[in-house]
């Protein structure tokens, strides 16, 4: 299985990418977890929903075909740690690779979020994006050590 994190913006702080490389060679070969960077949209002064656009429109570049989507949008339904580690086992047990998209400061264009199979809300609070990152990929493998029956759950 795949699961690919798709991601408005770059150039990230050390301790973002260690963070995520840390908890990413820490999943076993059968899930492998992949990050892929689109470009933040210029700003200026045209409306947000145009920089929503072109970002969406990158986004949708860096999909690998046939992924079921996850957008990360805090509208979307929250996930306890117990039932993100179900919707994992789930992914698995029909063969989905899996992409998850995390928008940029203005969030993800609402014809994306459509297209989406599910929408997932990490928090109600606003968490800067270089951090989501890293609490995306850490979530990610304690639900797997959750299915792997692993004590790292317990901790």
């Amino acid at each position: 299985m795949r699961l690919t994190i798709i991601a408005v913006g770059g150039k990230m702080p050390a301790w973002v990418n260690q963070g995520f490389d840390e908890y990413s060679k820490r999943l076993p070969a059968e899930i492998r977890l992949e990050l892929k960077e689109v470009p933040l949209a210029a700003r200026g002064r045209d409306n947000p929903q145009t920089y929503m656009a072109k970002e969406a429109q990158a986004m949708r570049k860096a999909i690998p075909d046939r992924d079921r989507l996850i957008a990360l949008d805090v509208k979307g339904k929250s996930w306890s740690t117990e039932q993100l580690a179900q919707q994992l086992s789930g992914w698995q047990m029909d063969g989905d690779n899996v992409s998850l998209l995390i928008g940029g400061p203005d969030g993800i264009a609402a014809d994306l979020l459509d297209q989406a199979h599910q929408r997932w809300s990490l928090s109600a609070l606003t968490l800067p994006h270089p951090l989501v990152r890293v609490v995306l990929a850490e979530q990610l493998y304690r639900a797997w050590t959750i299915t792997a029956q692993h004590p790292y759950h317990r901790s």
